[in-house]
């Protein structure tokens, strides 16, 4: 099962990564916060202190268009903010 599906990289987690030393993953619905910690350590090798998670429900959201209305849904997702040690940096950029 893929655990973590992507990194999240905002204006608002990069503050929060300075200041807190803090980390946000998009993950599967189904993973644990256990799990969400040995993957993080595994891909990334480093010490995870504590892991939070979010569950995000989709939203409702229409259009107008020539054609009508269009009614349709934004995905659900779950998202787990991770605190790793200090003095440990995760770099999303190495590998581009």
């Amino acid at each position: 099962m893929e655990i973590i599906i992507k990194p999240i990289v905002t204006e608002k987690m990069t503050l929060m990564t300075e200041k807190l030393n803090r980390y946000a993953f998009v993950v599967s619905k189904a993973a644990n916060k256990i799990q969400i910690k040995e993957a993080v350590e595994k891909m990334y090798g480093v010490d995870v202190e504590a892991v939070n998670t979010i569950n995000y429900s989709g939203k409702l959201k229409s259009r107008f268009t020539k054609g009508g209305v269009i009614s349709g849904r934004t995905n659900a997702f779950k998202k787990a903010i991770v605190t790793i040690a200090s003095g440990q940096v995760i770099d999303f950029y190495s590998n581009i």
